[in-house]
């Protein structure tokens, strides 16, 4: 009797476990049925179904469990974007949501507000990771010598030094050293300035440097390996020139370069290469142009290159990762922006067509991204109409994709890379009449 006592004890023993084992495959199976049906009806939506409040959340390769007042929620969500339905406690019915984006995909914030309203200035990231905003113009008359410092942890702007001569088409370098030079512009729009000055971001002063040669404004300026900086044609009211100078910082002093460009040119662009040959791109004299050539800083000699496969103005240029340069839209004239872009190869110093723009615009800014793809933003089109509309230039496809949209249409505006890969935009103008001191952030 012991012993069948014992082995009904062992046997009921043996029954309760194979029950429990039994049961908690079956609440295995349940959830399992239960996230795989989900899965094939909902994806790539997402669903909620609720009575009171436990959440399970698949976020695709995550499950996560919370519990909370005996209630349960089951949501599942993609990457890109979901459509929700809702079923109320007590209710059968469901409603759609409207599409809720669920990437980090970049977009358009406000920033804070320069305290002055400006166009055509510059705008250059300092090495503390802030922003120097200097100069350009408030209308047809007002010129502006006031600068402002754009602090990328708070988003604020705050009035620094004033320059010492106010100016706008100028340009503005980020020396090794991490001061600022400023060089040349105009401030009345037909006379040029041959000034230059340095700013001190440790004490926020501006202080005069060695005077160009040439008055210019409209030029480009380039900063070599070496430290100095390369300044490349412009436009003195009524002469366009084919000279180039160099600044050496550590004297103050200019020199002109021993040979000059084949062509005069302003509005064109220079980009520097590792091997410090400039490229000096497209611009205008009489005519608007699309030759080509290099400056070679080590003979500081001059030499062609192949020819663009269209004439352009104020067009954009940036050195890509593979170290070619892509060019980007401008104008044939000014009424006739350019969607077209193309691609300089440095060896065999040809050009080819790429990928055409979704909108032809000049007046626009492109900014290298810290992936290796180009941000093209804002401009105008032949109808004088400000965009807001961006792009994005894909170096892996060699495809353009839109970027979103900016809160304020603008041209004239200014665009630099922030320390953390965003890109801060400021300023511009819609018209002469509308003066921004807007900003915004694209990341």
């Amino acid at each position: 009797p012991q012993s069948a006592n014992s082995d009904i004890g062992e046997t009921q023993s043996i029954q309760s476990t194979g029950a429990r084992v039994v049961c908690i495959r079956s609440k295995l199976m349940w959830i399992i049925c239960t996230i795989v049906a989900i899965a094939i009806i909902t994806i790539p939506t997402a669903i909620i179904l609720t009575k009171k409040g436990n959440v399970v959340e698949i976020d695709l390769t995550t499950i996560m469990m919370a519990t909370e007042k005996g209630s349960t929620t089951l949501m599942l969500t993609t990457t890109k974007s979901s459509t929700t339905a809702i079923a109320e406690p007590g209710s059968t019915t469901t409603t759609a949501a409207e599409p809720i984006p669920t990437t980090t995909e970049a977009v358009w914030v406000p920033t804070g507000s320069m305290n002055r309203a400006r166009t055509s200035h510059t705008q250059v990231t300092l090495k503390n990771g802030n922003v120097l905003v200097a100069g350009g113009q408030f209308g047809d008359r007002h010129v502006l010598k006031s600068a402002e410092v754009y602090t990328a942890s708070t988003g604020l702007w705050t009035n620094t030094g004033d320059m010492n001569t106010a100016r706008f088409s100028h340009t503005a370098s980020l020396l090794t050293n991490g001061n600022v030079l400023v060089v040349g512009g105009t401030n009345d729009g037909s006379t040029a300035l041959n000034s230059a000055e340095v700013y001190d971001p440790s004490t926020g002063l501006w202080s005069n440097t060695g005077s160009m040669n040439n008055a210019r404004f409209c030029h480009t300026a380039s900063l070599l390996t070496n430290g100095n900086v390369l300044v490349i044609g412009g436009y003195d009211g009524s002469t366009t020139f084919s000279s180039a100078e160099v600044y050496d910082p550590s004297t103050g002093l200019w020199t002109t370069t021993i040979s000059i460009m084949n062509t005069a040119r302003c509005e064109h662009t220079a980009s520097i290469f590792t091997n410090e040959n400039v490229l000096v791109v497209g611009g205008g004299n009489t005519v608007y142009l699309r030759s080509a050539e290099v400056y070679n800083a080590s003979i500081r000699l001059w030499t062609t290159t192949g020819n663009m496969n269209i004439q352009r103005f104020q067009h954009t240029a940036s050195i890509l990762k593979n170290g070619n340069v892509l060019v980007v839209g401008g104008g044939t004239t000014v009424r006739a922006p350019l969607s077209s872009a193309e691609v300089y190869n440095l060896p065999t110093g040809l050009w080819t067509a790429a990928d055409t723009m979704n909108t032809a615009r000049l007046y626009h800014t492109a900014s290298i991204l810290t992936n290796g793809n180009v941000l093209v933003v804002g401009g105008r089109t032949k109808d004088n109409i400000p965009l807001s509309s961006a792009e994005v230039y894909n170096l892996s496809t060699g495809l353009w994709t839109a970027a979103g949209t900016m809160n304020t249409a603008r041209l004239y505006h200014t665009a630099s890379i922030l320390t953390n890969g965003n890109v801060l935009v400021a300023g511009g103008m819609a018209d002469m009449n509308t003066i921004f001191s807007s900003a915004e952030i694209y990341g």
